[in-house]
């Protein structure tokens, strides 16, 4: 697919991140503010890894962030942020959650933005994002901590609506978010729910 050289696109190599879509993070942060000073952040489907980089530098040396990707990711942290731990796995298998707790028991971030590989066909592509972003709701479930947060992309289609009113279930605030630099003729959204209420 030929890359579309548009100002993220160009800032993201000026600002020696992966991929344009950290700004995707950081304008939705700017505003809401659900990751914090030593935050404990989880990262699904973190390649190539820009918004890995990112949530280490916010998080700072006292957090920790760990990414997980079927594709290896691996770029050193900044200076000033914090630890970050490269996990290669699918995120449906149920090892996952073995694995995670001999990190930690728990996090207070979790974010999201995988996405599945697009067919061309809308349904089908819908309902491969669906269960992958149901899948990172489960996820939640069993990794946030009590008033913790969740960032997720996700795809508007016929669907959504319901994860939507499950997403409100688990968290005391859901929002829908669309930043700027997520282009127009996507329809891409992210789910953004604040304030875990716990399993």
């Amino acid at each position: 697919m030929r890359k579309v050289k548009d100002f993220y696109y160009k800032k993201a190599k000026k600002d020696k991140y992966p991929a344009r879509s950290v700004y995707k993070l950081e304008e939705a942060l700017n505003k809401h503010k659900f990751i914090r000073r030593g935050d404990s952040v989880l990262d699904l489907g973190c390649y190539p890894g820009s918004w890995s980089l990112y949530a280490s530098e916010v998080v700072g040396p006292k957090g920790i962030v760990v990414g997980v990707d079927l594709q290896s990711a691996d770029s050193p942290p900044r200076p000033d942020g914090s630890e970050i731990i490269w996990m290669t796995q699918d995120i449906m298998q149920e090892e996952l959650l073995t694995r995670l707790r001999k990190i930690r028991p728990g996090f207070k971030v979790l974010l999201s933005d995988i996405a599945p590989r697009t067919t061309g066909n809308r349904w089908t592509d819908h309902q491969q994002s669906m269960r992958l972003v149901r899948r990172t709701l489960e996820l939640a479930e069993d990794l946030l901590h009590p008033k913790g947060n969740y960032y997720c992309k996700a795809f508007q289609g016929e669907d959504f609506p319901d994860f939507i009113e499950e997403a409100k279930r688990c968290f005391k605030r859901v929002k829908v978010v669309k930043p700027k630099s997520s282009r127009i003729e996507s329809r891409e959204v992210f789910v953004l729910g604040m304030e875990f209420k716990g399993k």
